[in-house]
């Protein structure tokens, strides 16, 4: 059965929701699993009703503004999470281990393909998760010393085989608009590495897990309760 990977986005201590990656209109989270955006009460939450890991984005470290990681730590003792706080290099991502189970490294922000080599020749794969991110379906990434294409990158993914891909079109997050089907061709050779994101609604699940997709990221329709954790309905 597919596996579902709750979503939690964390800024200035509390979830909080939004759309496309515009960070500066997100709201605080309204969930079915909790009555407040508290986080720890969250993954509680999700981890009772059989939530057996979560994605954590602290948007304040990706934005370098502050960070939520007292939170991530407390609730890491609760549930493992796969975390994404915009590592930039090797140093960081030696340091975020302290915080989660699996951390995320994303061409968003990664500083460059050496660092990104650097992980992968130091870490087991079992903690390292590869966030390939797409934005008007080019690769997406803030540094000036990464600059390869999304078609280079994928060469690098076959020599270095990551045991888990995700494969985030950031311009569908939170958007429910549906998987992006070029993205997910683009790369079906990895399909049972990849874990999708991005616009995922509850009537693609069973077509996402016909195409061979083990795990699925989902946010907006997981906590407005359109999806459970158990059955694609609820």
């Amino acid at each position: 059965m597919l596996n579902i990977i709750p979503v939690l986005d964390l800024m200035n201590g509390i979830a909080v929701s939004g759309k496309s990656g515009s960070r500066n209109t997100y709201l605080p989270l309204k969930t079915v699993f909790s009555s407040s955006p508290d986080p720890y009460s969250i993954s509680k939450s999700l981890k009772m009703n059989g939530a057996n890991e979560l994605y954590i984005a602290d948007l304040d470290l990706i934005e370098k503004k502050d960070h939520n990681l007292d939170s991530i730590k407390m609730m890491n003792s609760v549930i493992p999470l796969i975390l994404d706080v915009g590592v930039r290099n090797f140093d960081s991502f030696k340091f975020f281990l302290d915080f989660a189970f699996k951390v995320v490294v994303a061409t968003e922000t990664i500083e460059s393909m050496e660092e990104f080599h650097r992980i992968f020749d130091k870490f087991p794969k079992e903690r390292i998760v590869v966030s390939v991110d797409v934005k008007n379906n080019e690769l997406y990434n803030v540094s000036d010393d990464f600059n390869l294409s999304l078609d280079e990158f994928k060469e690098e993914l076959i020599a270095i085989s990551p045991n888990e891909i995700i494969l985030l079109d950031i311009s569908r997050v939170g958007t429910g608009s549906g998987v992006n089907i070029d993205l997910f061709n683009k790369f079906r050779d990895f399909k049972s590495s990849l874990i999708l994101g991005g616009g995922l609604r509850k009537n693609d699940l069973n077509s996402v897990e016909n195409l061979g997709v083990r795990s699925v990221l989902v946010g907006t329709d997981l906590h407005n309760g359109k999806i459970s954790l158990n059955s694609y309905s609820l």
